[in-house]
């Protein structure tokens, strides 16, 4: 479900990031219907705070920075990703920076985000 403090988070950035984060949050929702979608970590200097979507646990989250949209996925380093999107990371997590311009590829990302979730949920060994 849309959470309200996410389309305010969007709603701050009436450029290209909005408009990314936006349309990430589209896919993200098109993968998993069933996310939970917050904003968290809200601070003096990030009074808005960091979306998020969960299932099971954090799936990822979505910042905005002046050059680009940062997907941080915590627990990227397990996660599935033929197709090299997760490229940023160190230690277990890893992220996708989108930057002006840029578009990743829609079922590629998708996958990411089922693939995320699904370590969330698998039994623990």
């Amino acid at each position: 479900m849309a959470s309200p403090e996410v389309d305010q988070i969007i709603a701050a950035f009436p450029d290209w990031r909005g408009d990314t984060l936006s349309r990430i949050r589209g896919l993200i929702v098109e993968a998993l219907p069933d996310v939970i979608e917050e904003a968290k970590w809200k601070k003096p200097t990030n009074p808005l705070g960091v979306a998020t979507w969960s299932l099971g646990g954090l799936i990822c989250t979505g910042e905005t920075y002046k050059d680009k949209v940062k997907l941080t996925f915590p627990r990227g380093s397990s996660i599935a990703d033929p197709e090299g999107l997760l490229a940023v990371g160190a230690g277990v997590r890893r992220a996708i920076d989108i930057r002006e311009g840029e578009t990743p590829d829609a079922d590629a990302f998708r996958a990411v985000i089922r693939a995320a979730a699904a370590l969330n949920t698998a039994p623990k060994a």
